[in-house]
């Protein structure tokens, strides 16, 4: 899920979701909570599923891809 800030200089916050071995998808209560936290704040924000994860397309691969995807993010959020 994106929002985007009404500021175009405002700060980017990227909330990442818990192990999913251990259960962890975007819609997980810390990181939605985090999320509209950091949206009250006016920052543009960002929360997704690693790969494997939900609708996400790959499969898990032990933090590799994970940190792949979440550059892959930053990357797509300040374009």
């Amino acid at each position: 899920r994106y929002q985007p800030s009404k500021e175009k200089s405002a700060p980017i916050a990227i909330v990442l979701h818990p192990h999913p071995q251990f259960g962890g998808t975007m819609n997980n209560k810390i990181v939605y909570d985090l999320f509209y936290m950091f949206q009250k704040r006016d920052f543009t924000t960002l929360r997704f599923n690693f790969r494997g994860i939900g609708r996400s397309q790959g499969e898990f691969d032990h933090g590799t891809g994970e940190l792949s995807d979440a550059a892959a993010a930053l990357d797509w959020v300040q374009s």
